[in-house]
């Protein structure tokens, strides 16, 4: 029986390696799709929650993985010696950067170097994280064809970005388009096969790197649009501008605008980080991106600037940053989700505490701080409650993020000086000068 003819009839075995943000949903999603779904990761707890029927992930509900259990569609191991059990393989691994800004692709070359000792001729193999053009070709390639495999013939590798936005109702893992690679034909056959089973739609495109390029492209786009939004709200604040109206008013036009906002900084897996993986990439090419860069530097500094208004702000009330009590609401790095990579909040609480101020974060979402790469200094800070005696036992509150339970007249009614990064304190009532935009 053919790959092709597995997906069809649903016998296929689908195996998913890297059970976070992208991993779970997947693996969940082909569960629900009628397949045999196993997923791989080196986290036990990760394996015993999903086993014991529980979520980890706070917008993936718990019923959702106990139903998926319960019809004997799901599996989880830590036992890499299983990829042989699956007809399709599909490696969902973190691609940071490191300390130089340079692509770090440790999680997937250790990924590969786990699974293709296990892989048996007449698998399928996709890379869904994030990368340079080029990394199907010289990292996932090599490794499979050293283990004996002719690609295209026993083995069929393509490349296949994620597209997850964590926390958006309206799209789920499977209603937005998949856009897949294939190393040769007869590979992307097999990716559209495989994705084709659970998707509701698929788009093939000419090879690996037009698919690698593609995300990269996605969230090039959305970098720079933030960068350019960032730096007119620094410009529009120098000039006594709201540019949260200037961007409301620009949005009635109904053709050629698309509406960015500003914020503390960049924050998730994919935005702050995506950007460098072209410029590095480019430059072996003799090609220096330089717009892409320049927007990367506008959101790196954002903030430091939110910063600097906290700190004027303080000034007016005859206060130094120095000895100050700073709460910063939200440590997720976007509204509604519990997923703090990357989260520019981190940078906010290191630079005020660096200046010598008691910093403190309230988070419905994240009641402990988890261990970080670059942030190990907040692991195991907790969340502080959301009361009016605490909420007004503080200098400076510092809206980062925007959940959607945040009780915003209460705030207005308790807190002295609120820093707010999000426009979140538009429509409540406030006292004059009790909120600055940042």
């Amino acid at each position: 029986m053919t790959l092709q003819q597995k997906f069809a009839d649903k016998s296929a075995v689908v195996g998913i390696v890297g059970l976070g943000y992208v991993g779970l949903p997947l693996v969940l999603a082909y569960a629900n799709a009628g397949f045999r779904a196993v997923g791989f990761d080196i986290d036990t707890q990760k394996k015993e929650s999903l086993l014991a029927g529980e979520s980890y992930i706070k917008h993936i509900p718990s019923a959702q993985v106990a139903a998926a259990l319960a019809a004997g569609k799901l599996d989880a191991t830590t036992d890499f010696s299983r990829i042989a059990e699956a007809d399709a393989i599909i490696l969902c691994v973190p691609t940071p950067l490191d300390q130089h800004f340079e692509p770090d692709l440790s999680y997937v070359t250790d990924t590969l170097d786990s699974v293709v000792p296990h892989m048996r001729a007449g698998q399928v193999l996709s890379l869904e994280s994030t990368t340079y053009p080029g990394t199907t070709d010289e990292e996932v390639l090599p490794r499979v064809a050293a283990a004996g495999f002719r690609v295209g013939e026993s083995v069929f590798v393509v490349y296949s970005p994620e597209r997850e936005d964590p926390g958006n109702p309206q799209f789920s893992a499977t209603n937005i388009p998949k856009v897949v690679g294939g190393t040769t034909p007869a590979c992307l056959d097999a990716g559209v096969a495989l994705y084709g089973a659970a998707f509701d739609q698929v788009v093939p495109v000419s090879s690996t790197r037009v698919a690698e390029l593609t995300k990269l492209l996605e969230n090039i786009f959305r970098a720079v649009n933030i960068g350019l939004v960032n730096e007119l709200k620094v410009v529009a604040d120098a000039m006594d501008i709201d540019i949260w109206e200037v961007i409301r008013a620009a949005s009635t036009k109904p053709f050629g605008f698309t509406p960015f906002y500003p914020g503390p900084g960049l924050g998730g897996h994919c935005i702050p980080i995506d950007p460098f993986y072209l410029t590095w990439k480019a430059r072996e090419f003799g090609v220096h991106a330089r717009f892409i860069e320049l927007a990367g530097e506008v959101n790196r500094a954002m903030p430091q600037y939110v910063v600097h208004r906290a700190m004027e702000s303080l000034n007016t009330r005859g206060k130094a940053v120095k000895g100050s009590r700073i709460l910063v609401l939200g440590l997720a790095y976007k509204a509604n989700v519990d997923d703090m990579r990357e989260s520019p909040t981190f940078e906010l609480m290191d630079r005020f505490r660096d200046l010598g101020a008691e910093v403190d974060f309230h988070d419905p979402y994240i009641p402990v701080v988890g261990p970080t790469r670059e942030h190990m200094a907040w692991a195991g800070r907790a969340s502080v409650a959301w009361t009016p005696e605490i909420l007004s036992s503080y200098d400076c509150v510092v809206i980062s993020t925007n959940h959607g339970s945040f009780d915003l007249p209460t705030l207005a009614a308790h807190a002295d000086l609120i820093i707010d990064t999000r426009n979140a304190m538009a429509r409540v009532p406030t006292k004059p000068g009790q909120v600055v935009k940042a």
